[in-house]
Formats: structure tokens, C-alpha cells, sequence
């Protein structure tokens, strides 16, 4: 399997970099109706998205975080839900311009984990690209990286990859990276980081194998 170590942190972090400005050259061509699409993210909108994404950068205050995951109730993707909700309250310009300022930042706010910084933004990615119809590749040494610690979360996530997809062999077709045995499912390491990530749908149509059609 491809191994946390196949790019170093220097090397994790410019890839954030670059995916921060990529995505605010993504976005500034796109309409007010663009910005409200739904994203891969349930119940999100691509605006939803994007401010997300603008919380590790720039965090909310430790008064107005408090706030939140009392409205949340404690539960982290609730809590989730709500401050990017709140930071979706800004418009695109300056959402955009966020992007643009902070893409070199490397704040981590609690309760943020350096180590997921990289893969979230990957697959965050991709939650805004594929409703807009932009094919944006994801480099493949990072997205190896990101699949093999999306593989081995535990907590907070609820992405459950190892139980859901535990009896097959994920393979990458385009990266060095290959996971557990059984059925085959061979795509893409965009199309696998989705599938770990539980975007199953926009996920299946990039995979191929034994193992796609008993899974789906």
C-alpha cells in the first residue's frame, strides 16, 4: 500500500498550497447560480464548500467556535456543518480572496489534525469541481498519501472505508497504491479518494473491476 511517508511534509503542504489557488481560479470564473450548486458534499453547496475550506486558513474565534459546537450539540460533523455554514455568509469575491491570501498559510486550529489538512482539501477538491463539469486531476504521489490516511482514520471521520470496503482490492491505476484483498475495484486515485470518502456516487462511473458492480 502506498506508504504516509510517500511524500514528506514540505512536500504535503505544497500541495495545499497549490490546491488553495487552484481553487480560487476555479471558482472566480463561475456565476452567483455556480456558487449555489449542490457540491458532492450532502446537503452542501458548492459556496458551502468553499467556505469550508477557508476554515483551516483562517479559524473561526475560540468564542464563536464554542457557540457553534454548542449548536452542534457536540457532534463534529454537525459542528462542521454549522461554522461553514457561518463562513458561507461571505461572498464569493471574498471567499475567493481568502483563498488567494492564506494559500501559503500552514495554521492548524483545533481541533484540526495536520495530517488531514492535505486529503481534505484534495477531496474538497473535487466536492466543487465535479458539479461545475471541471475535470481536475489530482496529483497522483498525493493523492496516494491522502488515500492511505483517509484509509487509517478513526475519529472524527465517519467514513467507515475499512468496514464498507474491507473485503476488496482498491487499486490505483494511475499511482503507486493498492489496498486490501478480494474483488477488484480499480480506478483513478481521484476516483478512489471519492470512494473512500464515501462519494460513492460520482465515485463508481471512474472504477472498474470485479468488485464495482457487487458494491454498488
Amino acid at each position: 500500500m502506498g506508504a504516509p511517508e510517500s511524500i514528506d511534509v514540505e512536500q504535503r503542504w505544497q500541495v495545499v498550497t497549490e490546491q488553495r489557488l487552484a481553487l480560487a481560479d476555479m471558482l472566480a470564473g463561475q456565476s452567483e447560480a455556480d456558487w449555489e450548486r449542490p457540491s458532492l458534499c450532502a446537503g452542501w453547496t458548492v459556496r458551502d464548500v468553499a467556505a469550508h475550506v477557508t476554515l483551516i486558513p483562517i479559524p473561526p474565534s475560540r468564542g464563536s467556535m464554542l457557540v457553534d459546537f454548542v449548536k452542534a450539540r457536540g457532534n463534529y460533523a454537525r459542528f462542521n456543518t454549522v461554522a461553514s455554514q457561518r463562513r458561507a455568509a461571505r461572498t464569493p469575491t471574498q471567499l475567493i480572496q481568502d483563498f488567494r491570501t492564506t494559500a501559503e498559510s500552514r495554521s492548524v486550529p483545533w481541533p484540526a489534525d495536520p495530517a488531514n489538512v492535505m486529503w481534505d482539501i484534495l477531496v474538497h477538491v473535487q466536492d466543487i469541481a465535479i458539479p461545475l463539469g471541471i475535470d481536475f486531476p489530482t496529483p497522483p504521489d498525493a493523492g496516494a498519501a491522502a488515500a492511505t490516511r483517509v484509509w487509517e482514520l478513526r475519529w472524527p471521520f465517519s467514513f467507515g472505508a475499512r468496514r464498507r470496503l474491507g473485503s476488496f482490492r482498491l487499486s490505483a491505476t494511475d499511482a503507486d497504491w493498492t489496498v486490501g484483498t478480494g474483488p477488484e475495484i480499480a480506478g483513478p486515485i481521484c476516483a478512489i479518494l471519492l470512494l473512500l470518502t464515501g462519494r460513492t456516487e460520482a465515485a463508481t462511473p471512474r472504477l472498474t473491476g470485479k468488485g464495482v458492480r457487487s458494491f454498488a
